[in-house]
C-alpha cells in the first residue's frame, strides 16, 4: 500500500468519526461568553486589589505624619490630670508668701478685708496666713509629681469677706508650680485656685 493510499484511508476515517458526532449549536457563544466572564472576574480583582493598595497607602500616610504621643493618657485621678510642674516640687520649692488670684466659685478676692488674705508655706512642711480676717495654720505634704495633702490646725471664726484658703488646702490633691504661679487641683483635674508669689 502506498503512501497515498494510507492517506487517503486516513481522510476516509476522520471523515466517518466527524460524520459520527451529532451537531453542536452555539458552541462559539459559549467560548466567548466564558471567555468574557473570566475577564470580567480578573478585572473586578484587579479592581478591589487597587482598592486596598490605594487605602493601605492612605492609613500608612496617615500614620506617618502624625507624632507619637509624648506620654500615654493617663486617667483623671492621675498626675496627667493636672499640667505637668516646670520644676520639680518640694516644700522647698513652694515655700514662700502666695496670695489668692482666682478661687473656683469665689468673685470677691478684691473685697475690702481687716488683714491681707495671704497664704504662707514653709520648707518645714507647715503653713500659716490669714483669710482676710483670720489667722490661720496646718500641716502640708508635697511630693516631687505634684501630690499634696493638708492638714488644718486651729482658728478663730471671726466673720468677714473671708477668703477660704482651708477648703482649697483640704480639697487639693495636686499641686503644679509654674514660674511664680501655684495652682491647686481636685482629684478629677479641675482647678480649684491658682496664686501668685508675693514674695
Amino acid at each position: 500500500m502506498s503512501n497515498t493510499d494510507l492517506e487517503d484511508d486516513l481522510r476516509a476515517t476522520l471523515d466517518r468519526a466527524a460524520a459520527s458526532v451529532p451537531p453542536v449549536t452555539g458552541l462559539t457563544e459559549r467560548a466567548t461568553t466564558g471567555a468574557r466572564q473570566a475577564q470580567r472576574r480578573t478585572w473586578i480583582a484587579s479592581g478591589a486589589a487597587a482598592v486596598a493598595v490605594a487605602a493601605i497607602a492612605v492609613v500608612g500616610f496617615n500614620l506617618a505624619g502624625r507624632e507619637a504621643p509624648s506620654q500615654l493618657p493617663v486617667a483623671a485621678d492621675t498626675a496627667a490630670a493636672t499640667p505637668t510642674a516646670t520644676v520639680q516640687l518640694s516644700p522647698q520649692t513652694v515655700a514662700g508668701t502666695w496670695r489668692p488670684v482666682e478661687m473656683d466659685g469665689l468673685k470677691t478676692l478684691k473685697a475690702a478685708r481687716p488683714e491681707d488674705p495671704v497664704l504662707v508655706l514653709l520648707p518645714d512642711g507647715t503653713w500659716n496666713g490669714s483669710d482676710g480676717c483670720n489667722g490661720l495654720q496646718g500641716t502640708y505634704t508635697i511630693g516631687q509629681r505634684g501630690e499634696f495633702a493638708a492638714t488644718v490646725g486651729p482658728q478663730r471664726m471671726v466673720g468677714c469677706e473671708n477668703v477660704p484658703h482651708t477648703g482649697v488646702l483640704k480639697t487639693a490633691k495636686r499641686v503644679a508650680l509654674d514660674a511664680d504661679t501655684l495652682r491647686f487641683f481636685a482629684t478629677d483635674g479641675r482647678q480649684l485656685a491658682s496664686y501668685a508669689r508675693a514674695r
